[in-house]
């Protein structure tokens, strides 16, 4: 029996950076419209500042906390933090798929999302996460196709 087992490394997206953090930015440019004031002032620094801190975390991959590769095996996927931690994640059934984003929610043993861009892995792995999403399983071949 051949394995259908598929490890996604993920490379830092400074695309996705640049909108993390110019979305952040635009919303702290509309707090301060609303509200000109020292509050506002804070509250639009603090936007941005979580813009940069979500940046950091989630596009380019720096912190001990940031998903480093993920594993594919059937409809299991198991996550590999950059700390080292290893842990089998179970996925909820909604997932946001396009031609650009992949958007993963993890439901046990964390509560969270992945966000998998088409620069994080490059265009036939990207496109192999894509079909994983929508289906729930691995692209497979028939016997006839397989190299001897």
């Amino acid at each position: 029996m051949i394995s259908r087992r598929l490890r996604l490394e993920l490379a830092p997206s400074p695309l996705l950076a640049i909108a993390i953090v110019a979305l952040h930015a635009a919303a702290g440019l509309s707090v301060l419209m609303v509200m000109p004031r020292l509050p506002g002032v804070l509250l639009a620094v603090l936007l941005l500042a979580l813009g940069i801190a979500l940046a950091w975390s989630r596009a380019l991959l720096r912190s001990r906390t940031s998903v480093r590769t993920m594993e594919l095996d059937g409809t299991q996927l198991e996550v590999l933090l950059a700390s080292g931690e290893r842990f089998r994640a179970e996925v909820a059934g909604r997932r946001y798929v396009s031609r650009f984003l992949v958007s993963i929610l993890l439901r046990h043993p964390v509560r969270r999302t992945i966000l998998v861009t088409q620069d994080m892995l490059g265009g036939d792995l990207f496109r192999r996460l894509r079909i994983w999403a929508v289906w729930g399983k691995l692209p497979g071949v028939a016997a006839k196709q397989l190299p001897l």
